[in-house]
């Protein structure tokens, strides 16, 4: 724990809601314990074996249960921020939209080019406002993206490995720089690992690459609809990342991504990443890491608009605000995506950064700082790996915390 840290929080979010963050770290962990994940991975499973006798782990027809202590001593052994090469407050150019939005024509859907990665890596490499940049859009060929964004941008970057060919370039720009991550969405609701990306986490972690842990959750879909609720899983879905790499190659550099979500019943339980509130699960997620002294990296500044309007540009400043007030680590989305961040925007990504050099705190929406809802833990007890849609607690409070 970082006790300097805790001082910060507590005066930017209130004892009670730093305290709130703590219960869902203990949540998250007995998350891990009581309910577990699903993982085929022999080696993932093999580094957690070696524990079952010590009572630390389970492994039982193809689920790891992890102890609340082994989770702790796996914490113990991931360098702290203060180690890591990103300082605070970094706004990205990052997320992958599989689509380039057309600013002349006022359309979605055009097919990225090696032509626009070479410009968002010419942006983030000019631009003061951006700290560094992930992908931003897709395409095919990792490597020749990964040798684009290299060649182009200096500044701090991560993509994806998941080939043998692009875990060998990447090993190769590592060599070359140290500041890169490899990013990982290693699990999928309900706690189960996404086999797809399994072998090559293990690859990465075991080349002692930089890992980047995203996870997803919705609270309503695959978590309690809560602030608390939804926050303990997807902590435990990140800390099961971590302690997997820690556990296969100790001292690892992790960065804790998890990314909470809201589903909004509004829009057939879509996710709204316009919310204040989505802004705001995403600054609480930062601030229970920074105190657990994980570098960590989250979502905000997003907005849920089709198409570049004055409110997507409303929705960017209001985001970028309230990171700037309550202090952050690292940002992806905050500047080119749309609805569902699957169109890229350059216009939006030019205009954003403006913003985002000028906004200040001030600026920020007034918020309600949310405390613990007992109800959440409840719903974790009694729906466990189901559904959250029909849960007493999603019901009530539809429209009631989740909030513009």
């Amino acid at each position: 724990m970082n006790e300097e840290r805790v001082e910060i929080s507590n005066s930017l979010l209130g004892n009670e809601t730093v305290e709130m963050l703590f219960r869902t770290h203990e949540d998250a962990k007995w998350i891990l314990e009581n309910l577990g994940v699903g993982c085929k991975q022999p080696e993932m499973q093999a580094v957690f074996r070696k524990f079952e006798r010590d009572g630390l782990a389970i492994v039982h027809e193809d689920r790891i249960y992890v102890t609340a202590e082994l989770v702790e001593n796996c914490l113990k052994t991931v360098p702290g921020v203060e180690q890591f090469f990103v300082p605070p407050y970094s706004f990205f150019i990052g997320g992958t939209a599989p689509y380039v939005y057309d600013d002349e024509n006022g359309k979605g859907g055009i097919i990225p080019t090696p032509e626009h990665v070479i410009r968002i890596a010419q942006i983030a490499q000019d631009r003061d406002g951006v700290a560094g940049m992930g992908r931003g859009i897709k395409l095919k060929d990792e490597v020749l993206q990964m040798n684009i964004m290299a060649e182009n941008c200096e500044k701090p970057l991560y993509f994806a490995v998941t080939s043998d060919a692009s875990l060998k370039r990447a090993e190769e720009i590592y060599g070359q720089r140290k500041d890169i991550m490899i990013v990982f969405c290693l699990t999928r609701p309900p706690l189960e690992v996404n086999e797809n990306f399994s072998e090559h986490f293990v690859k990465v972690v075991n080349a002692g690459l930089p890992v980047f842990i995203s996870a997803m959750p919705m609270a309503g879909i695959s978590a309690p609809y809560c602030y608390n609720g939804v926050l303990s899983m997807t902590h435990a879905e990140v800390l099961f990342g971590i302690c997997a790499a820690q556990l296969l190659n100790p001292g690892v550099t992790c960065i804790h991504a998890g990314y909470p979500t809201i589903a909004d019943p509004r829009i057939d339980y879509n996710p709204n990443y316009g919310l204040v509130s989505h802004n705001l699960l995403n600054i609480l997620m930062t601030h229970l890491n920074l105190m657990l002294d994980l570098p960590t990296f989250q979502s905000a500044a997003t907005t849920h608009e089709e198409h570049p309007t004055e409110r997507a540009y409303a929705d960017a400043k209001m985001g970028q605000a309230l990171c700037i007030k309550y202090g952050f680590h690292m940002i992806r989305h905050p500047f080119a995506f749309l609805r569902y961040l699957i169109d890229f925007s350059f216009a939006k990504l030019e205009r954003a950064i403006e913003i985002s050099e000028k906004v200040m705190p001030e600026e920020a929406p007034e918020v309600e700082m949310p405390l613990y809802d007992e109800r959440g833990m409840e719903s974790l007890q009694n729906i466990g790996l189901g559904m959250y849609m029909e849960d007493p607690l999603t019901t009530a409070n539809l429209g009631r915390i989740f909030v513009e």
